[in-house]
């Protein structure tokens, strides 16, 4: 998990540099290439591109268009708000989970779900406030790339039933490099080098980060594992400060405790859960 979250923390400082001269759609075309590269490892330590084979090619389609979706809105909502913004709204992504995995996974809907979503409805107006005129575009987009990454999650859930994660790593770096090749042809900028930097620390980041997550999950339940990503929030606001001078307002940290508090209260009755797969 210190793995998951360094990483994490480095490629939301590296998504904001890149971007101050890459295209998004770019970054993420190259990010699939080189993260590709970098999982070949693992592929041969698991059968080769034979073992990657599988018997839901649609559900794999249509998870990562929609993942895809969701982290261009991402990487577009770090350029736009505050870091701190980013992620607290980001956390709203296991309400978002919690609600489709009971519509179309038949998972039981219990009373502290229900507080969980509640409690993120609320924590997500106190940081938009939108009766004050202050909405910034970047808020809806990182509340609409939070939804996309619950309805990813959600489909990762019902594919670990029959895939490992390897090959949903696999499929989601191919899958992804096919959607993007054309858009970021079309806005295609050759980097300087100090972009180049900053785009392959995303590419592995992007690849790993999610591999330490299931790698935590061997050794330690859902309920230990899930809530230490709740240290992104205060890990990443401090960056923010540290790094850009961003202060975080009294709203953001209230809208980010109602959210936590919704997230643990949503674990209370979690057992052992199959391991995420994220960017």
């Amino acid at each position: 998990m210190a793995g998951w979250l360094a990483l994490m923390l480095i490629i939301t400082v590296a998504g904001r540099e890149a971007t101050r001269e890459v295209n998004v759609f770019q970054i993420m075309e190259v990010r699939s290439i080189l993260g590709f590269c970098m999982l070949y490892p693992l592929i041969h330590m698991n059968g080769g591109f034979a073992g990657m084979k599988t018997a839901r090619p649609l559900q794999h389609i249509a998870r990562n268009l929609i993942h895809y979706g969701a982290q261009l809105g991402w990487f577009f909502a770090l350029t736009l708000i505050p870091l701190g913004q980013v992620v607290s709204i980001e956390f709203t992504m296991p309400i978002w989970t919690a609600i489709l995995a009971a519509a179309f996974l038949g998972e039981r809907m219990t009373a502290w779900k229900i507080a969980a979503i509640v409690l993120g409805i609320v924590g997500v107006i106190v940081i938009v406030r939108p009766s004050t005129g202050e909405f910034n575009p970047g808020q809806l987009i990182a509340l609409a790339a939070a939804v996309g990454f619950g309805i990813s999650i959600a489909m990762v859930k019902s594919l670990t039933r029959t895939e490992n994660t390897v090959t949903i790593i696999f499929w989601m770096l191919v899958v992804q490099s096919l959607a993007g090749f054309f858009p970021a042809i079309y806005v295609w900028v050759w980097p300087s080098a100090w972009a180049w930097g900053w785009i392959v620390v995303i590419a592995f980041c992007g690849t790993f980060s999610h591999y330490c997550m299931a790698r935590a999950m061997l050794y330690a339940d859902a309920t230990v594992v899930i809530p230490m990503d709740f240290l992104r929030v205060p890990l990443t606001a401090a960056a923010g400060w540290l790094i850009y001078s961003e202060r975080l307002d009294i709203f953001t940290v209230m809208g980010a405790a109602l959210i936590l508090t919704g997230n643990l209260l949503n674990l209370k009755t979690a057992g052992p859960a199959p391991a995420r797969a994220r960017t």
